[in-house]
């Protein structure tokens, strides 16, 4: 039977060649000319997803290639 993916989650969250899962820091929409400017250099960045997440994310992103993390099973 074929897995869906989970379309909302396929629209936040993109994986590396090497199968690290990469998001987009939080807070960039509006009111960043309050923050100090390493804040918002920071915010310009994408993030990396704890591995400890990537077990939820395999389900809901079934055709990405996402890596175990460090030979654990899943």
């Amino acid at each position: 039977m074929k897995l869906k993916t989970h379309k909302a989650t396929a629209k936040r969250f993109r994986v590396t060649k090497r199968g690290k899962i990469l998001k987009r820091a939080a807070g960039q929409s509006h009111f960043n000319s309050r923050d100090p400017g390493r804040i918002t250099l920071r915010k310009r960045r994408d993030r990396t997803i704890a591995k400890v997440d990537t077990r939820a994310l395999r389900h809901l992103l079934p055709y990405q290639h996402i890596t175990p993390s460090q030979g654990k099973d899943f």
